[in-house]
C-alpha cells in the first residue's frame, strides 16, 4: 500500500494529458496525479492518494506474440470468398487490402502513442453494460460478417452490380473513416472493446484531441468507413446489413453517453462543452 504522497518517475515519456499518463502507469489503481516536468529524467507525476492498491505491471509483450492474438480474428475475412466461392475476385481482395491497412494504421498509433490499449482490447473484463451485451453480436454477425457473406453471395448470384468506378469512392470513404479512428486509438487510454465504466483502471472523461471535436470519434469512423465496404464490394443488397450496423452503432453512442454521463465523473461536464456526439454541427 502507499501510506504517503510520492513521485512516480517515467523516463522518456511526454504525456499530453492526465488520461494518456494513466493508460501508462498501469502500477496504481484508484489514484489522482498532478505533474510536474522538472524531473531530470523526464516528467514525473505525484501520485496523491493514499490509498491506491499497487497492482502488477504487465510485462511488455514481443510484436509476434500481439500478432498471433490477431491472427484468428482476420479468418473472418475468409467469408466473403467463401460465399463467393472463388478466391479469384479482385473486389474481394482490394477489400483485403484496405483492412490490413486499417490494422496497420492503428495497431502502429497504439504502439507508438497508447500501448496499454492494445492489452485492454485483448483482454476480456468484467462489468459490460448489459445493452452492450445485446448490441455487440448484432454489430458484429447481423452487421459486418452480413456484410461479407451477402456481399460475397452477391459475386456469385449476381444480384446487383454497381459500376467499377464507384470503387474509388468506397476506397475514399474507407480512408476517410480511418483518419478519427486512428486518432481515437492514439488518445484515448480507455477505448476497451464493450462499454463499461473501467474503476480498475483509473477511468476519467477523454477530453483532447479529436474529442474536442466530437465524443464518440470511433464510432463515426466506423461509420464513414462501412460506408464504403458495398462501393468496394460492387454489391447494392451489401447495404442492408450495414444499414443495420449503423442503426446499432447509433443506439450504442446513445446508451453509452448516457451510461457516461451519469455514472463516469467529470464526462457530463465535457458533453456540456462538446456538444456533438457523432457528426460536427449535426448531432
Amino acid at each position: 500500500m502507499c501510506t504517503r504522497d510520492c513521485w512516480l518517475t517515467l523516463p522518456n515519456r511526454d504525456f499530453s494529458s492526465e488520461s494518456e499518463a494513466r493508460g501508462h502507469i498501469l502500477s496504481f489503481s484508484n489514484a489522482t496525479f498532478i505533474s510536474d516536468t522538472t524531473g531530470r529524467c523526464g516528467p514525473r507525476y505525484l501520485l496523491l492518494s493514499s490509498s491506491a492498491t499497487k497492482m502488477p505491471i504487465p510485462a511488455k509483450e514481443r510484436p509476434w506474440k500481439l500478432a498471433a492474438r490477431f491472427l484468428p480474428r482476420l479468418a473472418v475475412f475468409a467469408i466473403p470468398f467463401v460465399s463467393a466461392g472463388r478466391a479469384d475476385w479482385p473486389r474481394g481482395w482490394l477489400f483485403i487490402a484496405l483492412v490490413l491497412l486499417t490494422l496497420a494504421v492503428s495497431l502502429t498509433m497504439i504502439r507508438w502513442k497508447n500501448p496499454g490499449l492494445l492489452r485492454a482490447r485483448l483482454e476480456k473484463s468484467e462489468g459490460t453494460k448489459p445493452f452492450d451485451k445485446v448490441l455487440l453480436p448484432i454489430i458484429g454477425f447481423l452487421g459486418i460478417i452480413g456484410c461479407l457473406v451477402v456481399a460475397g453471395l452477391d459475386a456469385r448470384f449476381g444480384w446487383s452490380s454497381i459500376a467499377t468506378q464507384w470503387v474509388y469512392l468506397g476506397v475514399l470513404l474507407h480512408a476517410i473513416g480511418l483518419v478519427p479512428i486512428g486518432l481515437a486509438v492514439a488518445t484515448n487510454p480507455f477505448l476497451e472493446t464493450t462499454v463499461r465504466i473501467q474503476d480498475d483502471r483509473g477511468h476519467i472523461a477523454v477530453t483532447s484531441g479529436i474529442y474536442r471535436i466530437v465524443r464518440h470519434p470511433m464510432y463515426a469512423g466506423i461509420l464513414i468507413m462501412t460506408a464504403g465496404w458495398p462501393l468496394v464490394f460492387g454489391s447494392t443488397w451489401s447495404y442492408l446489413p450495414i444499414a443495420v450496423l449503423w442503426t446499432a452503432m447509433v443506439v450504442r453512442t446513445v446508451l453509452e453517453d448516457g451510461a457516461l454521463q451519469r455514472e463516469l465523473a467529470g464526462y457530463s461536464q465535457y458533453a456540456q462543452r462538446t456538444r456533438y456526439r457523432l457528426l460536427p454541427g449535426i448531432w
